[in-house]
């Protein structure tokens, strides 16, 4: 797409936003980029702006957002902020960063999104990738911001893509090669209007564009997949852990085995897996069909399977201390993430939750909680929430910040047992993303003594 003179305004100066930018500016467009937030809490972004001389203005979105002929939205805006109802109403073209990426990407796009479990198989795919022999990136809502890297990659090489349903809520053309929908469980309910069913349609738009040549790949056991709602375009792959599906990828025994058109084969066992757990092995079955698809080879998916080292902030050991086991599980940041959390251990377990509350519904967790979890940590803007709704089932405390949970759990947590951070909501009440928290918590996990 020739941008080359257009003016195109940048919704947010994060992480996307600044990438979309120089994205521009690289295409020769003229950007403008928009923060509602301080200077001061900007100025590391703003600096990279000044240094590419890309006006910008911060504090409030002025008048001048408008004199575009494209305004590219971050994720974090929700569609009825007032900038964006208006942008609508005077008929300017509002697409999303993942849009605006895509149409200077020639590189092989794999779309991976769903409501659990996106950054490990996004992470897990580029590995496997890499170790038959592609070139491959991860991108999206980890690695690289997909505009940073779009049109740097080349046709070659693949792009793991991980993806939110909010930056396809702004899509209109993007069609990856390869897209996949891990599960689909309520989450992000405040900014669906607490509509499931209008969460479950953004992510659905993952497929929408993709047509012959392309695959679609989703979990057969997953009661939310509205499976009548698939396209006639892409073809279709599905996995399944407990029973073998038509084409994809299913385990038979000790054995995890792919099928298609040209027959079933055995990629490995599971005992191989360097990923524990059913959500994993669900993780790595999409993996295996989307480099399968991709062409790969047997004996380098798993390669990549056996010696994949797992992402920070998920199911993170951080350190042991006195017989207590500290566990970094920020990118949990719903309900369905902890369940699978609390799945994982059988020993008593001591649980920070809490942080800024997506209209949780804590029922999900009962069982788990009632079977294992010692004492519950309340912290964030939700501590009252969690507090009330769980005081009667186990022992609950509130607590003022991650530091202070850690100090009490490393008083009350007895040996044999897990500290663990799974919070179940947004980090932003407190912090600037759920990495960040992680990083809080790894640091006053390793200065207890």
């Amino acid at each position: 797409m020739n941008i080359t003179g257009k003016h195109i305004t940048i919704l947010g100066a994060v992480r996307s936003g600044i990438a979309a930018a120089l994205l521009a500016k690289r295409q020769g467009a003229v950007p403008f980029v928009s923060d509602a937030g301080s200077y001061e809490k900007l100025k590391e972004e703003f600096a990279r702006l000044e240094a590419a001389d890309i006006e910008f203005e911060a504090g409030a979105h002025t008048e001048k957002i408008y004199e575009a002929d494209i305004i590219v939205t971050s994720p974090g805006v929700p569609s009825d902020a007032p900038v964006l109802v208006d942008a609508f109403r005077r008929n300017i073209k509002v697409i999303s960063e993942l849009e605006f990426a895509s149409l200077f990407c020639e590189a092989t796009i794999i779309a991976i999104t769903g409501t659990n479990g996106k950054t490990t198989t996004t992470s897990l795919c580029a590995h496997v990738l890499k170790k038959c022999g592609f070139k491959a990136h991860t991108a999206g809502n980890i690695g690289f911001a997909f505009s940073e890297i779009a049109d740097k990659v080349g046709k070659d090489e693949f792009i793991s893509l991980e993806i939110s349903s909010f930056q396809l809520d702004y899509i209109d053309s993007f069609r990856p090669r390869v897209s996949m929908i891990l599960n689909l469980t309520p989450d992000h309910l405040d900014r669906y209007e607490n509509s499931f069913e209008k969460y479950i349609a953004a992510k659905l738009r993952i497929f929408e564009n993709q047509g012959a040549g392309d695959s679609f790949i989703y979990n057969a056991e997953d009661k939310n997949f509205p499976a009548e709602k698939l396209t006639d375009g892409p073809s279709r792959y599905s996995f399944s852990i407990h029973e073998k599906v038509e084409k994809g990828c299913f385990p038979d025994g000790e054995n995890i085995c792919f099928i298609d058109e040209k027959g079933e084969e055995i990629i490995c066992k599971v005992s191989d897996l360097s990923l524990k757990g059913e959500h994993n092995l669900m993780n790595c079955m999409a993996v295996i069909a989307a480099v399968k698809i991709a062409g790969g080879d047997n004996s380098g998916i798993s390669a990549g399977l056996g010696d994949f080292p797992g992402v920070e902030h998920r199911l993170e050991f951080v350190r042991e201390l006195r017989g207590v086991r500290y566990i970094n599980d920020s990118k949990a940041t719903n309900v369905d993430s902890v369940w699978y959390a609390l799945r994982t251990f059988h020993e008593p377990v001591y649980l920070i939750l809490g942080g800024k509350d997506k209209g949780n519904d804590y029922n999900q967790i009962l069982e788990p909680v009632k079977k294992n979890v010692r004492k519950i940590y309340a912290v964030g803007s939700s501590a009252q929430k969690v507090y009330n709704f769980f005081k009667g089932i186990t022992q609950t405390e509130i607590k003022d910040d991650l530091e202070a949970c850690l100090a009490a759990a490393a008083k009350e947590a007895e040996p044999g047992s897990i500290v663990l951070l799974s919070p179940a909501c947004a980090s932003f009440d407190m912090f600037s993303s759920y990495e960040h928290r992680g990083r809080v918590f790894k640091e006053a996990a390793g200065a207890l003594l």
